[in-house]
């Protein structure tokens, strides 16, 4: 499956690059554990299109998961991810607004998180 995915990679497919670039930061694939290497590969997917890479930049950096917490360019990828439709990325806003004490902003990224939800399931056939 590696193989696969690198193969993908080396033809510039943005959904094999953040997949490469999630195996990266958390280890898996069979790939050790390299942060430094998955926010490269993440970076790379997000500036191709990826608002999952984008939301999983704004977790890396927010939380300082294997870099310097940085929240302000965590949250720039949440947000970046969230007005493009990313409904995990507009929850994690909510999630750093109500740490912050901003419990009206929270609730409401949670209840457009959730209108995001209930138009899609009305889409539904």
């Amino acid at each position: 499956m590696l193989a696969m995915i690198q193969k993908r990679v080396s033809k510039g497919d943005l959904e094999a690059i953040r997949v490469l670039g999630d195996g990266y930061c958390h280890g898996d694939l069979g790939l050790a554990k390299d942060v430094p290497r998955a926010i490269e590969l993440l970076t790379e997917a997000a500036e191709l299109g990826s608002l999952d890479a984008h939301c999983q930049l704004g977790l890396v950096y927010c939380t300082g998961g294997g870099v310097e917490e940085d929240k302000a360019r965590g949250i720039r990828h949440f947000q970046c991810a969230a007005m493009k439709g990313n409904g995990l990325s507009r929850h994690f806003l909510g999630a750093v607004e109500h740490d912050n004490g901003n419990y009206q902003l929270a609730v409401e990224h949670w209840i457009m998180d959730q209108v995001r939800h209930l138009s899609v399931l009305k889409s539904c056939p």
